[in-house]
Parts: structure tokens; C-alpha cells; sequence
């Protein structure tokens, strides 16, 4: 019986490690919170936002193509995929200027540094 218990909070354990890897997949949030962690710190301007029809808590998954801007003053596109406060949505279109970390080892993958809006 013990044994049987043991199993079985073990194959949950398994399975739920597995849903927050699942997780940081869909929503990118893994990543970006590495490049958040490493990052350079720049400000980006959207050009676009498009949904990806991926929700968690019913907060949406985007994608951004973003107008980066380096501390020194350089710019360059890049693309980068965003869980998104409902909330916050309107401080996320096109037009809007965003702190952001660049990942010093691949600048074109960046992540929000933040809330929207709240520097």
C-alpha cells in the first residue's frame, strides 16, 4: 500500500513538472525569463501585435514585431512572443514604447522587462 502511494505521488509529481514545461512552451515565458535574467536592458516600439489563440488564466499569448533599441542608441526588428495581462492590452499596440532585456549572446531574442506601462 505504502509503495502504491509512493508511485503515485511520484507519477503526479512527474506529470504536473511536465504541464509547467508544457506551459512555458506555449506561452514563451521560460525563455523570456532567461533573457530577462541575462539581458541588456533597451526599449522597443510594437509595429505590430498579432494573438496566437493561446490563453492562460484567460490572459492572452502574442506575438510582437518590435522596433528594438539599444543602449547605444541602435536599432534593429525583431520578433518576440509575450504572455499578456488582459489588463494591459492597451498599452501593447502598435506605437507603444516598451522596456525590454536583449539577450547578449542572440539580440534578435528579446523579452518585456515588466508590466506595460510601468517602467
Amino acid at each position: 500500500m505504502r509503495t502504491t502511494l509512493r508511485m503515485a505521488a511520484l507519477a503526479l509529481a512527474a506529470l504536473l513538472a511536465g504541464c509547467g514545461a508544457t506551459i512555458d512552451r506555449m506561452t514563451g515565458e521560460g525563455e523570456a525569463d532567461r533573457i530577462r535574467r541575462v539581458g541588456q536592458r533597451g526599449e522597443a516600439v510594437v509595429l505590430d501585435i498579432s494573438d496566437t489563440g493561446v490563453t492562460l488564466n484567460d490572459d492572452p499569448v502574442v506575438v510582437l514585431h518590435l522596433e528594438v533599441r539599444r543602449g547605444d542608441g541602435t536599432t534593429y526588428t525583431a520578433t518576440a512572443r509575450a504572455l499578456i495581462s488582459r489588463l494591459d492590452i492597451p498599452q501593447v499596440q502598435p506605437g507603444a514604447t516598451l522596456a525590454v532585456a536583449i539577450d547578449p549572446a542572440d539580440p534578435a531574442k528579446v523579452a518585456l522587462s515588466g508590466r506595460p506601462g510601468r517602467r
